[in-house]
Parts: C-alpha cells; structure tokens; sequence
C-alpha cells in the first residue's frame, strides 16, 4: 500500500481554494455544483470523471438532478481535504470546461 495523503493546513487549503474559484469548502469536502446544458451533457461529464476517478483510485460523490451537478471532494480514509481532492478538482474542472466548449 502506498504513502496515505496528508491532511491539508488550513493555510495549504485558503491557498488551494483560490485556484479553485468554482469550489468551496462544506461540510468537510471541497463542493462544487454546475448546472450544464441538459441531462445528457450531464452524463457526459459525469462519465469522464468516473473514468479519471477510477484511473487515479480516487472518487468524488456525485449528486444528479437532471442538468445540475454536485461534486464533492474529500480523502475519506483521513476525514480531510488532501492533495489528492485540490487534484481531482482540478480535473473535474477541465473535463467541464472541456464538455461544455
């Protein structure tokens, strides 16, 4: 088993949240919710970021309601915000980006 990521300071997350300026910090997780152009261009996104999220072993919760999507980020295992989350948000960014263009 590999190295477990580390908890961010409240520092490294201030810092983290700034570059990330569709995201907050809620309940514990970093939170974003985007409304897309319908339900299957919402299941479009959704599937690109189960195919990263299996890719790098690390998931979001993922909430539906039709065109509108809650991603939530947190390393479960440390009940915290890591590298690994500020990482997947970033990409959940750009697989957005990306579909809607």
């Amino acid at each position: 088993m590999g190295v477990m990521p580390q908890p961010l300071s409240e520092q490294e997350l201030g810092i983290a949240l700034e570059t990330l300026p569709d995201w907050t910090f809620r309940d514990g997780a970093l939170v974003r919710e985007v409304e897309l152009n319908g339900f299957s261009q919402a299941i479009q996104v959704v599937n690109r970021v189960a195919e990263v999220a299996e890719n790098n072993n690390h998931h979001p919760d993922i909430d539906i309601r039709w065109a509108t999507l809650t991603f939530r980020c947190s390393t479960h295992s440390e009940n915290a915000i890591t590298a690994l989350d500020v990482g997947l948000a970033e990409e959940i960014d750009g697989i957005i980006d990306a579909i809607r263009d």
